[in-house]
């Protein structure tokens, strides 16, 4: 006598997404970005599944005052090609948090979600501002910490 189990599987009706908004002050920037990418991937709820796009919306404030360990401010490089030869640009962390705060964030959580059309999926929840101020209280978002 066998004993069926029935999978349950979740349908794009089923996903229910909330908000979250997470203050960067004083974070590391990788442990940060880890946590978010798990957030955005829908890891932190019992109906994860990886081939579809379960998570949650997150906003992350004061992205300029997120800290980094070692000497990653001056050998951290980020780089970028203009499409030209020889156009190869490449900018320092330090560099980058005084140009573009957002950037850095963005980039380190980018790394941590899936390499195709579902990451970029996922990329689009992520909400990133320098300051402490973000237009999304409509939504009413959650603090979360970490």
């Amino acid at each position: 006598m066998s004993i069926k189990v029935k999978t349950h599987v979740v349908k794009e009706s089923d996903i229910g997404r909330e908000w979250f908004v997470v203050d960067a002050a004083g974070q590391t920037l990788g442990r940060l970005a880890s946590n978010v990418a798990r957030i955005l991937r829908g890891k932190h709820k019992p109906t994860f599944s990886p081939h579809l796009d379960v998570g949650d919306y997150v906003v992350v404030v004061n992205a300029d005052r997120v800290v980094v360990t070692g000497r990653k401010l001056d050998q951290k490089m980020y780089y970028r090609h203009t499409g030209y030869p020889g156009g190869i640009k490449s900018i320092t962390l330090r560099e980058q948090l005084v140009r573009h705060p957002t950037f850095a964030v963005r980039a380190a959580v980018k790394g941590m979600l899936p390499k195709n059309i579902l990451g970029r999926r996922m990329l689009r929840k992520l909400k990133v501002y320098a300051g402490p101020d973000h237009p999304h209280q409509a939504q009413q978002p959650k603090v979360l910490e970490f």
